[in-house]
């Protein structure tokens, strides 16, 4: 079904064996492969801020009244791939989807001052195309220990004890629970002495329209002696990521191509910095792409994609309205 772009997977290899820097962004299906090097990095060809690399100087825009409005598709538009879902699930085909949908957004910012002015541990904006600001860790790997921070579970930070209704919430602690068991076990392909470090930890995030509470766990191990310097073959290993595709992983991926009616290119893939020893990738979410980005003379046309995991105990009405809670910019 994958058609995994195995000769770029076994350049990052190449690379990383000869301990050389470089930045790379990878579609959900692993399809398109784009590797940086540190001249690309240099000239600016992609921007990046994240925690250990940024190739970017501050920079002043005009302040300015934020215009921002979204277009969601309709519920019983959103319905139709819902329905889809739960009939897998009912089947027992899986036990939890990530489902997502695209949203046209119209704005009076450019993708550069959404870039630069958004709060988020990770941005990335290339060309005219896309930017995301990222609040989700995919994989650290520090002197070779593994880390991921699987990231399932929100709830409007205004609510009354929002953080204990999220906590204890039957749906989204069941998907807590599944994506940390399912990450727990991609880690143990690729790394020894596998155990979970924190669960549970809630994070605040601010955006210009709601902000949120997001539950995180931290998993940890070892990078197997076969896997270390070798960053492709361990990406291939555990790609997709599992907090934005589902379990299992195999048949998710299925039910998720079935029901979603458009194609999520770099959305829900992976991005990273390798600096010839260590690694940090992050979850492509929270992305906004310029659809007409070939066409310069012509107006962008911005779409936002965002979605939730479904489990059966999932309702229509609340997952529509976390879709469209995800549409925001973290600037404020």
């Amino acid at each position: 079904m994958l058609n995994i772009n195995h000769q770029k997977f076994l350049e990052l290899d190449q690379l990383s064996q000869q301990k050389v820097p470089f930045f790379f962004v990878i579609d959900f299906l692993m399809e398109n492969v784009l590797i940086f090097n540190e001249k690309d990095l240099k000239s600016k060809i992609i921007l990046v801020d994240f925690p250990y690399f940024k190739n970017i100087e501050n920079k002043e825009f005009a302040s300015k009244k934020i215009e921002w409005q979204a277009f969601p598709q309709s519920k019983k538009d959103y319905e139709k791939g819902f329905k889809i879902v739960q009939e897998h699930l009912k089947r027992g085909d899986s036990y939890l989807v990530n489902y997502t949908t695209e949203t046209p957004v119209e704005t009076n910012l450019t993708l550069e001052e959404i870039f630069y002015q958004s709060k988020a541990k990770y941005k990335v904006l290339l060309n005219n195309e896309f930017t995301f600001f990222s609040p989700e860790t995919f994989v650290e790997i520090k002197n070779q220990k593994i880390y991921t921070h699987p990231m399932k579970g929100t709830i409007e930070a205004e609510k009354q004890n929002a953080i204990e209704l999220l906590k204890n919430d039957v749906k989204e602690k069941a998907e807590h629970y599944t994506v940390v068991d399912l990450l727990r076990n991609d880690l143990s392909m690729i790394a020894d002495n596998v155990q979970l470090d924190e669960f549970q930890r809630i994070d605040y995030l601010q955006t210009s329209n709601k902000n949120l509470y997001a539950m995180s766990s931290e998993i940890s191990g070892d990078v197997k002696p076969e896997f270390q310097y070798k960053i492709g073959s361990l990406l291939q290993k555990i790609l997709p990521a599992g907090s934005i595709l589902g379990a299992p992983k195999p048949k998710t991926l299925e039910v998720i191509l079935e029901a979603e009616n458009y194609k999520r290119g770099f959305y829900t893939g992976v991005a990273g910095y390798f600096d010839g020893e260590n690694l940090d990738s992050c979850v492509i979410i929270r992305y906004i792409e310029n659809k007409n980005f070939l066409y310069l003379n012509e107006k962008p046309n911005l779409v936002f994609k965002s979605g939730g995991g479904i489990t059966h105990l999932s309702k229509l009405e609340d997952e529509y309205q976390e879709m469209k809670n995800k549409i925001y910019v973290p600037i404020h």
